[in-house]
Protein backbone atom coordinates (compact mmCIF):
# COMPACT_ATOMS: atom_id res chain seq x y z
CA UNK A 1 0.00 0.00 0.00
CA UNK A 2 1.40 3.24 -0.94
CA UNK A 3 2.25 5.49 1.68
CA UNK A 4 0.12 9.00 2.79
CA UNK A 5 2.21 11.63 2.72
CA UNK A 6 2.05 15.24 1.99
CA UNK A 7 4.06 18.32 2.22
CA UNK A 8 3.75 19.28 5.73
CA UNK A 9 6.12 22.40 5.72
CA UNK A 10 3.27 24.36 2.97
CA UNK A 11 0.22 23.00 4.70
CA UNK A 12 1.62 24.49 7.76
CA UNK A 13 2.52 27.57 5.96
CA UNK A 14 -1.05 28.22 4.68
CA UNK A 15 -2.85 27.18 8.11
CA UNK A 16 -5.09 29.78 9.89
CA UNK A 17 -3.41 30.02 12.73
CA UNK A 18 -6.98 29.49 14.73
CA UNK A 19 -7.48 25.88 12.90
CA UNK A 20 -6.39 22.20 13.70
CA UNK A 21 -3.67 22.52 10.91
CA UNK A 22 -1.86 24.98 13.16
CA UNK A 23 -2.14 22.29 16.58
CA UNK A 24 -1.00 19.09 15.22
CA UNK A 25 0.64 17.27 11.73
CA UNK A 26 -0.56 14.14 10.33
CA UNK A 27 2.05 11.43 9.49
CA UNK A 28 3.62 11.39 6.11
CA UNK A 29 3.43 7.72 6.54
CA UNK A 30 0.87 5.72 8.26
CA UNK A 31 1.37 1.76 9.93
CA UNK A 32 -0.27 0.32 7.47
CA UNK A 33 2.25 1.42 5.42
CA UNK A 34 5.10 0.27 6.94
CA UNK A 35 7.14 -3.26 6.33
CA UNK A 36 10.43 -4.16 7.47
CA UNK A 37 12.64 -5.11 4.97
CA UNK A 38 15.16 -8.43 4.96
CA UNK A 39 15.62 -10.08 7.87
CA UNK A 40 14.80 -8.50 10.95
CA UNK A 41 16.11 -8.06 14.46
CA UNK A 42 14.46 -9.65 17.84
CA UNK A 43 15.70 -6.59 19.99
CA UNK A 44 12.81 -4.80 21.38
CA UNK A 45 10.21 -7.43 20.59
CA UNK A 46 7.61 -7.75 23.30
CA UNK A 47 7.43 -11.36 24.73
CA UNK A 48 4.28 -12.14 22.26
CA UNK A 49 5.99 -10.81 19.72
CA UNK A 50 8.90 -12.91 19.77
CA UNK A 51 7.05 -15.96 20.92
CA UNK A 52 4.88 -15.08 17.29
CA UNK A 53 8.56 -14.64 15.49
CA UNK A 54 9.13 -18.58 16.75
CA UNK A 55 6.40 -19.98 15.53
CA UNK A 56 7.05 -18.57 12.21
CA UNK A 57 10.04 -20.22 11.73
CA UNK A 58 8.30 -23.78 13.26
CA UNK A 59 9.36 -24.03 16.93
CA UNK A 60 6.84 -26.87 17.82
CA UNK A 61 4.34 -24.70 20.15
CA UNK A 62 4.94 -26.79 23.16
CA UNK A 63 8.27 -25.50 23.10
CA UNK A 64 7.28 -22.15 22.08
CA UNK A 65 6.95 -20.90 25.80
CA UNK A 66 10.29 -22.73 26.84
CA UNK A 67 12.23 -20.80 23.75
CA UNK A 68 11.33 -17.47 23.82
CA UNK A 69 12.06 -17.31 27.57
CA UNK A 70 15.53 -18.64 26.59
CA UNK A 71 15.52 -16.02 23.92
CA UNK A 72 14.31 -13.12 26.57
CA UNK A 73 16.65 -14.00 28.78
CA UNK A 74 19.71 -13.23 26.91
CA UNK A 75 18.57 -10.66 25.02
CA UNK A 76 16.79 -8.72 27.54
CA UNK A 77 19.05 -9.58 30.34
CA UNK A 78 22.83 -10.84 29.27
CA UNK A 79 22.50 -8.34 26.17
CA UNK A 80 23.35 -10.78 23.91
CA UNK A 81 24.45 -9.43 20.22
CA UNK A 82 24.55 -12.63 18.67
CA UNK A 83 22.62 -15.48 18.82
CA UNK A 84 25.76 -17.90 19.00
CA UNK A 85 26.24 -16.91 22.24
CA UNK A 86 23.36 -18.40 23.50
CA UNK A 87 24.97 -21.08 25.34
CA UNK A 88 21.68 -22.93 26.31
CA UNK A 89 20.12 -22.39 22.71
CA UNK A 90 20.55 -25.55 20.43
CA UNK A 91 22.59 -24.96 17.43
CA UNK A 92 19.45 -26.42 15.10
CA UNK A 93 17.65 -23.37 16.35
CA UNK A 94 20.49 -21.13 16.58
CA UNK A 95 20.83 -21.66 12.90
CA UNK A 96 17.01 -21.36 12.06
CA UNK A 97 16.88 -18.09 13.85
CA UNK A 98 20.27 -16.77 12.47
CA UNK A 99 18.36 -17.33 8.88
CA UNK A 100 15.54 -15.65 9.63
CA UNK A 101 16.43 -12.94 12.01
CA UNK A 102 19.10 -10.87 13.82
CA UNK A 103 20.21 -9.59 17.08
CA UNK A 104 20.84 -5.45 15.23
CA UNK A 105 20.50 -2.71 17.34
CA UNK A 106 19.61 0.73 15.34
CA UNK A 107 22.96 2.13 13.76
CA UNK A 108 24.81 4.56 15.95
CA UNK A 109 25.08 7.30 13.23
CA UNK A 110 27.26 9.45 15.64
CA UNK A 111 27.43 10.27 19.56
CA UNK A 112 28.08 13.69 21.12
CA UNK A 113 29.58 14.29 24.33
CA UNK A 114 29.00 17.63 26.30
CA UNK A 115 31.72 18.91 28.58
CA UNK A 116 29.19 17.66 31.49
CA UNK A 117 29.17 14.23 30.30
CA UNK A 118 25.80 14.03 28.43
CA UNK A 119 25.64 11.83 25.63
CA UNK A 120 23.59 12.27 22.41
CA UNK A 121 23.21 9.41 19.64
CA UNK A 122 21.81 9.98 16.40
CA UNK A 123 20.44 6.54 15.73
CA UNK A 124 19.39 5.23 11.99
CA UNK A 125 16.05 2.81 12.40
CA UNK A 126 16.78 -0.24 10.01
CA UNK A 127 14.18 0.89 6.96
CA UNK A 128 10.63 0.13 6.77
CA UNK A 129 9.61 0.85 3.48
CA UNK A 130 10.26 3.13 0.45
CA UNK A 131 9.11 5.94 2.60
CA UNK A 132 12.27 5.49 4.59
CA UNK A 133 14.40 5.88 0.93
CA UNK A 134 15.97 2.68 1.89
CA UNK A 135 17.99 3.90 4.54
CA UNK A 136 15.66 3.59 7.43
CA UNK A 137 14.21 6.99 9.60
CA UNK A 138 16.35 8.79 11.79
CA UNK A 139 15.82 10.10 15.53
CA UNK A 140 17.39 11.26 18.45
CA UNK A 141 18.21 10.21 22.08
CA UNK A 142 20.19 11.28 25.25
CA UNK A 143 21.94 10.07 28.51
CA UNK A 144 21.78 12.30 30.96
CA UNK A 145 24.38 10.99 33.93
CA UNK A 146 24.63 12.09 37.66
CA UNK A 147 26.40 10.51 40.57
CA UNK A 148 22.83 8.98 41.75
CA UNK A 149 21.48 7.90 38.83
CA UNK A 150 21.45 7.20 34.52
CA UNK A 151 18.22 8.89 32.87
CA UNK A 152 17.70 8.21 28.86
CA UNK A 153 15.49 10.36 27.60
CA UNK A 154 14.07 8.34 24.47
CA UNK A 155 11.68 9.26 21.26
CA UNK A 156 8.46 8.15 20.56
CA UNK A 157 8.45 9.97 16.73
CA UNK A 158 10.13 10.71 13.84
CA UNK A 159 9.67 14.43 14.30
CA UNK A 160 6.49 15.14 16.23
CA UNK A 161 3.01 15.83 15.77
CA UNK A 162 3.07 18.98 17.66
CA UNK A 163 3.86 22.57 17.08
CA UNK A 164 4.80 24.18 19.98
CA UNK A 165 6.36 27.25 19.48
CA UNK A 166 9.57 27.33 21.84
CA UNK A 167 10.25 24.11 21.16
CA UNK A 168 12.93 22.83 17.90
CA UNK A 169 11.21 19.41 17.90
CA UNK A 170 7.86 20.87 17.22
CA UNK A 171 9.70 22.75 13.98
CA UNK A 172 10.04 20.15 11.66
CA UNK A 173 7.66 17.66 10.30
CA UNK A 174 6.00 14.40 11.34
CA UNK A 175 7.37 11.63 9.17
CA UNK A 176 5.65 8.47 11.36
CA UNK A 177 5.55 7.03 14.73
CA UNK A 178 8.53 4.47 16.11
CA UNK A 179 7.10 1.27 16.88
CA UNK A 180 7.55 -0.09 20.68
CA UNK A 181 10.68 -2.35 19.28
CA UNK A 182 12.24 0.79 17.97
CA UNK A 183 11.24 2.46 21.40
CA UNK A 184 12.82 0.24 23.61
CA UNK A 185 15.69 -0.37 21.18
CA UNK A 186 16.83 2.76 22.30
CA UNK A 187 17.53 1.96 25.40
CA UNK A 188 19.33 -1.68 24.44
CA UNK A 189 21.59 0.90 22.56
CA UNK A 190 22.29 2.90 25.79
CA UNK A 191 23.22 -0.22 27.85
CA UNK A 192 25.69 -1.40 24.77
CA UNK A 193 27.26 1.73 24.40
CA UNK A 194 27.59 2.67 28.56
CA UNK A 195 28.91 -1.22 29.36
CA UNK A 196 25.32 -1.48 31.07
CA UNK A 197 25.01 -5.65 30.44
CA UNK A 198 26.22 -7.73 33.52
CA UNK A 199 29.93 -8.06 33.74
CA UNK A 200 30.96 -5.13 31.53
CA UNK A 201 32.13 -1.59 32.46
CA UNK A 202 31.77 1.53 30.90
CA UNK A 203 34.08 2.99 28.63
CA UNK A 204 37.46 4.76 29.62
CA UNK A 205 36.02 8.66 30.58
CA UNK A 206 32.31 7.51 30.72
CA UNK A 207 30.55 9.74 33.52
CA UNK A 208 27.85 6.84 34.98
CA UNK A 209 26.29 6.62 38.43
CA UNK A 210 28.50 5.79 41.04
CA UNK A 211 25.93 4.69 44.05
CA UNK A 212 26.04 1.13 42.07
CA UNK A 213 22.85 1.17 40.19
CA UNK A 214 21.81 0.40 36.78
CA UNK A 215 23.84 3.32 34.26
CA UNK A 216 20.60 3.35 32.62
CA UNK A 217 18.03 3.42 35.75
CA UNK A 218 15.38 5.84 34.53
CA UNK A 219 13.67 6.72 31.86
CA UNK A 220 11.59 9.63 30.51
CA UNK A 221 10.15 9.76 27.65
CA UNK A 222 10.81 13.60 26.73
CA UNK A 223 12.50 13.19 23.56
CA UNK A 224 11.26 13.58 19.75
CA UNK A 225 7.59 13.48 19.55
CA UNK A 226 4.21 13.26 21.24
CA UNK A 227 4.28 10.38 23.36
CA UNK A 228 0.45 9.75 23.41
CA UNK A 229 0.00 10.67 19.54
CA UNK A 230 1.61 6.44 19.85
CA UNK A 231 -0.03 5.26 22.91
CA UNK A 232 -0.28 1.68 22.25
CA UNK A 233 3.48 1.44 21.26
CA UNK A 234 4.89 3.60 23.97
CA UNK A 235 2.35 1.53 26.20
CA UNK A 236 3.81 -1.31 24.66
CA UNK A 237 7.66 -0.40 24.92
CA UNK A 238 7.16 0.40 28.83
CA UNK A 239 6.10 -3.32 29.00
CA UNK A 240 9.07 -4.32 27.69
CA UNK A 241 11.41 -1.66 29.53
CA UNK A 242 9.92 -2.77 33.27
CA UNK A 243 9.48 -6.92 32.77
CA UNK A 244 11.30 -7.48 36.04
CA UNK A 245 12.93 -10.65 34.16
CA UNK A 246 13.99 -8.80 31.55
CA UNK A 247 15.29 -4.91 31.63
CA UNK A 248 13.72 -4.81 34.66
CA UNK A 249 13.14 -0.76 35.12
CA UNK A 250 11.11 0.43 37.85
CA UNK A 251 7.55 2.30 36.41
CA UNK A 252 8.02 4.26 38.85
CA UNK A 253 11.41 5.70 37.38
CA UNK A 254 9.38 5.88 33.97
CA UNK A 255 8.12 9.48 33.22
CA UNK A 256 5.64 9.94 30.21
CA UNK A 257 5.82 14.09 29.21
CA UNK A 258 2.73 14.79 27.33
CA UNK A 259 1.40 18.41 26.23
CA UNK A 260 -1.92 17.08 27.02
CA UNK A 261 -3.44 14.99 25.11
CA UNK A 262 -6.00 14.50 27.96
CA UNK A 263 -8.34 11.26 26.19
CA UNK A 264 -5.09 8.98 26.53
CA UNK A 265 -4.47 9.91 30.53
CA UNK A 266 -6.52 7.39 31.65
CA UNK A 267 -5.23 4.06 29.74
CA UNK A 268 -1.47 5.38 30.20
CA UNK A 269 -1.89 5.57 34.07
CA UNK A 270 -3.89 2.00 34.46
CA UNK A 271 -2.01 -0.01 31.43
CA UNK A 272 1.58 1.29 31.51
CA UNK A 273 1.13 2.79 34.96
CA UNK A 274 3.86 5.55 34.43
CA UNK A 275 4.45 8.24 36.00
CA UNK A 276 3.34 11.41 34.28
CA UNK A 277 4.84 14.54 33.51
CA UNK A 278 2.81 17.63 31.98
CA UNK A 279 4.41 20.16 29.80
CA UNK A 280 2.46 23.53 31.02
CA UNK A 281 4.46 26.86 30.69
CA UNK A 282 1.59 29.16 30.97
CA UNK A 283 -0.92 29.50 33.36
CA UNK A 284 -3.79 31.38 30.84
CA UNK A 285 -5.55 29.76 27.95
CA UNK A 286 -4.34 32.79 25.60
CA UNK A 287 -0.68 32.48 26.35
CA UNK A 288 -0.63 28.79 26.14
CA UNK A 289 -2.49 29.05 22.81
CA UNK A 290 0.50 30.24 21.53
CA UNK A 291 3.29 28.42 23.39
CA UNK A 292 1.36 25.05 23.04
CA UNK A 293 -1.56 24.90 20.44
CA UNK A 294 -2.76 21.76 21.65
CA UNK A 295 -4.83 23.81 24.06
CA UNK A 296 -7.36 24.64 22.05
CA UNK A 297 -8.39 21.44 22.18
CA UNK A 298 -7.78 20.58 25.79
CA UNK A 299 -7.61 23.84 27.70
CA UNK A 300 -5.69 24.31 31.15
CA UNK A 301 -8.90 23.63 33.01
CA UNK A 302 -10.01 20.68 31.22
CA UNK A 303 -6.21 19.52 30.98
CA UNK A 304 -5.94 20.12 34.93
CA UNK A 305 -9.35 17.89 35.90
CA UNK A 306 -7.61 15.02 34.46
CA UNK A 307 -4.44 15.18 36.10
CA UNK A 308 -7.09 15.26 39.47
CA UNK A 309 -8.09 12.21 38.28
CA UNK A 310 -4.96 10.76 36.86
CA UNK A 311 -4.62 6.75 37.92
CA UNK A 312 -2.89 5.94 40.64
CA UNK A 313 -2.08 9.72 41.45
CA UNK A 314 -0.80 10.59 45.32
CA UNK A 315 1.69 12.43 47.54
CA UNK A 316 3.75 8.94 45.96
CA UNK A 317 3.09 9.41 43.33
CA UNK A 318 2.77 12.91 42.23
CA UNK A 319 2.50 13.96 38.89
CA UNK A 320 5.55 16.35 37.36
CA UNK A 321 4.73 20.15 35.58
CA UNK A 322 7.33 21.50 33.34
CA UNK A 323 7.29 24.88 33.27
CA UNK A 324 9.79 26.61 30.54
CA UNK A 325 10.95 30.12 31.93
CA UNK A 326 10.78 32.47 28.57
CA UNK A 327 11.54 36.27 29.79
CA UNK A 328 9.34 38.43 29.55
CA UNK A 329 6.53 35.88 28.17
CA UNK A 330 5.66 34.03 31.23
CA UNK A 331 7.79 34.63 34.74
CA UNK A 332 6.17 37.11 36.41
CA UNK A 333 5.57 36.49 40.07
CA UNK A 334 1.53 37.22 39.34
CA UNK A 335 2.11 33.91 36.72
CA UNK A 336 3.92 32.19 39.49
CA UNK A 337 1.19 33.04 42.38
CA UNK A 338 -1.33 31.51 39.56
CA UNK A 339 0.31 28.37 38.99
CA UNK A 340 0.13 27.92 42.68
CA UNK A 341 -3.54 28.48 42.60
CA UNK A 342 -3.96 26.36 39.69
CA UNK A 343 -2.18 23.58 40.74
CA UNK A 344 -4.45 23.18 44.15
CA UNK A 345 -5.34 20.10 45.32
CA UNK A 346 -3.12 17.91 42.58
CA UNK A 347 -0.12 16.13 44.40
CA UNK A 348 2.56 17.96 42.09
CA UNK A 349 5.89 18.86 41.23
CA UNK A 350 6.86 21.84 39.70
CA UNK A 351 10.15 21.94 37.44
CA UNK A 352 11.70 24.89 36.29
CA UNK A 353 13.27 24.63 32.80
CA UNK A 354 15.82 27.15 31.72
CA UNK A 355 14.57 27.63 28.16
CA UNK A 356 17.59 26.25 25.98
CA UNK A 357 18.32 28.36 22.68
CA UNK A 358 18.32 27.27 19.47
CA UNK A 359 18.63 28.35 15.96
CA UNK A 360 16.00 30.45 14.47
CA UNK A 361 14.05 30.45 18.04
CA UNK A 362 12.04 34.17 19.04
CA UNK A 363 12.34 33.58 22.65
CA UNK A 364 14.98 33.88 25.48
CA UNK A 365 15.38 32.64 28.60
CA UNK A 366 14.16 34.41 32.15
CA UNK A 367 17.20 36.07 33.81
CA UNK A 368 18.14 33.90 36.21
CA UNK A 369 17.65 36.39 39.14
CA UNK A 370 13.77 36.28 37.62
CA UNK A 371 13.86 32.09 37.38
CA UNK A 372 15.09 31.99 41.29
CA UNK A 373 12.69 34.49 42.07
CA UNK A 374 9.87 32.55 41.03
CA UNK A 375 11.00 28.94 42.35
CA UNK A 376 10.98 30.80 45.48
CA UNK A 377 7.05 32.14 45.14
CA UNK A 378 6.26 28.55 44.38
CA UNK A 379 8.54 27.08 46.97
CA UNK A 380 6.46 29.07 49.44
CA UNK A 381 3.72 27.50 48.52
CA UNK A 382 4.28 24.14 49.86
CA UNK A 383 5.57 22.74 45.81
CA UNK A 384 8.64 21.63 45.29
CA UNK A 385 10.08 23.73 42.41
CA UNK A 386 13.64 22.59 41.51
CA UNK A 387 15.12 24.81 38.73
CA UNK A 388 16.36 21.87 35.92
CA UNK A 389 20.02 22.31 35.38
CA UNK A 390 20.13 23.17 31.60
CA UNK A 391 22.09 19.44 30.50
CA UNK A 392 23.79 19.18 26.90
CA UNK A 393 23.60 22.76 25.66
CA UNK A 394 26.51 22.35 23.86
CA UNK A 395 25.63 19.47 21.90
CA UNK A 396 22.06 20.57 21.16
CA UNK A 397 20.95 17.43 23.58
CA UNK A 398 18.94 20.11 26.34
CA UNK A 399 14.95 20.07 26.40
CA UNK A 400 13.21 21.33 23.36
CA UNK A 401 16.81 21.07 21.14
CA UNK A 402 16.20 17.68 19.90
CA UNK A 403 15.82 17.72 16.13
CA UNK A 404 16.77 14.51 13.07
CA UNK A 405 19.77 15.63 12.07
CA UNK A 406 18.31 15.72 8.52
CA UNK A 407 16.32 18.54 9.53
CA UNK A 408 18.80 20.35 11.99
CA UNK A 409 22.38 20.22 9.91
CA UNK A 410 22.42 21.92 6.49
CA UNK A 411 25.04 19.91 4.58
CA UNK A 412 28.22 22.33 5.35
CA UNK A 413 27.25 21.98 8.95
CA UNK A 414 26.92 17.99 8.74
CA UNK A 415 30.42 18.27 7.13
CA UNK A 416 31.74 20.10 9.90
CA UNK A 417 30.98 17.67 12.46
CA UNK A 418 32.17 15.08 10.45
CA UNK A 419 35.60 16.74 10.17
CA UNK A 420 35.55 17.04 14.27
CA UNK A 421 33.94 20.30 14.76
CA UNK A 422 31.79 20.72 17.67
CA UNK A 423 28.55 21.14 17.95
CA UNK A 424 28.90 24.80 19.19
CA UNK A 425 30.81 25.38 15.79
CA UNK A 426 27.97 23.48 13.55
CA UNK A 427 25.54 25.86 15.23
CA UNK A 428 27.42 28.87 14.99
CA UNK A 429 27.43 27.48 11.05
CA UNK A 430 23.78 27.50 11.21
CA UNK A 431 23.14 30.50 12.90
CA UNK A 432 25.34 32.11 10.01
CA UNK A 433 23.95 30.74 7.36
Amino acid sequence: MASASFDTARRERRADPSSLDAIEKAPEVRPEAMAATGRTSLVGLTRFALTERLAAIGVPEREQRMRSGQLWHWINVRGAASFEAMTNVGKGLKAQLAEAYTLDRPEVVSEQVSRDGTRKWLLRMPPTGRHDHNRGAEIECVYIPANDRGTLCVSSQVGCTLTCSFCHTGTQRLVRNLSAQEITAQLVVARDRLGDWPGQTPPKGTFVPVDGSRFVSNIVFMGMGEPLYNVDNVIDAIGVMSDHEGLGLSRRRITVSTSGVVPHFERLGIDANAMLAISLHAVRDDLRDELVPLNRKYPIRTLLDACRNYPGVSNARRITFEYVMLKGVNDSDAEARELVRLLKGIPAKINLIPFNPWPGSRYECSDWERIERFSEIVFNAGYASPVRTPRGRDILAACGQLKSETEKLRARARLMLEDGIGAEGVYAAAADD
